[in-house]
């Protein structure tokens, strides 16, 4: 899947793409006071996107709309309405503008779809606009959206800490191609957190290991442990994933690994073996049934 641009100028209004994401590594050190979770993740972008077109419009409000392959919410529950009203209050505006949100990023997989297009949507009108806002200030209003969110305003690739909310981004250069398996499982992301049962001494070894890899300069170590400490309880939930994981594994296609709390799977590869990649697909949609597309990680 070929790399495209973030912003692109379409006659009165501007495109923006949303980014998916894969998580390389996901730890949770333990449940926090506030009932979230204290979690630690190595977090990339993949060039695989939703993209959201903002034109204005005559009447002041936001005017909605979702297509695509995959269904999304065109009302006030979808985080793009949501991040569109908070740009117009807190800036005061007396503006309006229609949002087409092309949804290819299927929700319910861990591949953060919903938190990109609201980022998407606060870098897209404060650049339309020209609104100047802050990282800072863009930063806060991420964090009202949801703990995902603020990865998405910057990136490529970074640790992120908290609830997700902290984040650090890694200036290491770490090119990859996936091979990214979409079943047609829905996975909720409060149901795996809620069904987590803590493990203290798999937190620490893990957190070591990986602490290790990043200190050592060998960062391509992690993502072949499948270190994601949600992976447990996701496929308690869902047996049907843990099944078809171990039939692609079976196929030589390994490791597979689960993306935040499911239901996507990656493969990581080196780049160059596109060809490989061809090949895993059409062997996986011949024996699973189950579509996937080769991605590789974002430029931005």
């Amino acid at each position: 899947m070929a790399d495209k641009k973030q912003f692109e100028t379409v006659s009165d209004g501007l495109l923006v793409r949303a980014p998916a994401k894969i998580n390389l590594s996901l730890l949770i050190a333990g449940k926090r006071p506030d009932g979230f979770h204290e979690i630690e993740t190595i977090i990339s972008k993949v060039n695989f996107y939703d993209e959201i077109l903002i034109q204005p419009r005559s009447e002041n409000g936001i005017e909605l709309h979702c297509e695509g392959p995959h269904w999304a919410p065109d009302g006030e529950e979808n985080l793009v309405y949501r991040a569109a009203q908070m740009i117009l209050q807190n800036c005061h505006l007396q503006s309006g503008f229609k949002i087409t949100l092309t949804k290819n990023i299927p929700a319910g997989t861990g591949l953060g779809s919903a938190s990109s297009d609201a980022a998407a949507t606060l870098l897209g009108l404060n650049r339309l606009l020209e609104l100047k806002l802050s990282d800072e200030t863009l930063g806060e209003m991420a964090c009202e959206l949801g703990s995902d969110v603020s990865f998405f305003l910057g990136g490529p690739l970074a640790i992120c800490t908290g609830k997700g909310e902290k984040i650090e981004k890694l200036e290491k250069n770490f090119n990859f191609l996936a091979l990214l398996v979409l079943s047609d499982v829905t996975v909720p992301t409060k149901t795996v957190y809620d069904d987590y049962r803590d493990n203290k001494t798999l937190y620490e070894t893990l957190n070591r290991q990986i602490n290790t890899c990043i200190r050592e300069n060998k960062f391509a170590l992690v993502p072949k442990m499948c270190a994601n400490m949600l992976q447990v309880s996701c496929f308690g939930l869902h047996k049907e994933l843990a099944e078809l994981k171990g039939k692609i594994e079976s196929l030589g296609i390994k490791p597979l690994c689960l993306s935040g709390s499911g239901s996507a799977m990656f493969h990581i590869m080196s780049i160059g073996d596109e060809k490989i990649a061809v090949q895993y697909q059409q062997i996986i949609e011949s024996e699973t049934g189950c579509k996937s597309i080769i991605v590789s990680n974002g430029r931005w």
